[in-house]
């Protein structure tokens, strides 16, 4: 299993960026929420070719987070 790492979507919006849909996710990987926010100005200039009125950005996770053994371990106890 990888690490939990952070992607940047790239979405479109109607006007006032309301009803917005994604139109494509970025390739990078960030290690940290705040890389990812940080990258965003040069993310959207590069994308400025998405034929919406407005488009914005939005970083999400990905990858795999490990669970802790010793919650699950305590979520069975409970059941008992």
């Amino acid at each position: 299993m990888g690490p939990l790492y952070y992607v940047m979507a790239i979405m479109g919006c109607a006007d006032g960026a309301e009803q917005c849909a994604e139109a494509r996710v970025e390739t990078v990987r960030y290690p940290t929420i705040m890389a990812c926010q940080q990258a965003m100005p040069g993310a959207l200039a590069r994308n400025g070719d998405i034929d919406f009125p407005t488009i914005t950005a939005t970083c999400r996770e990905a990858g795999v987070r490990m669970a802790d053994r010793r919650a699950n371990q305590t979520t069975q106890r409970t059941r008992s």
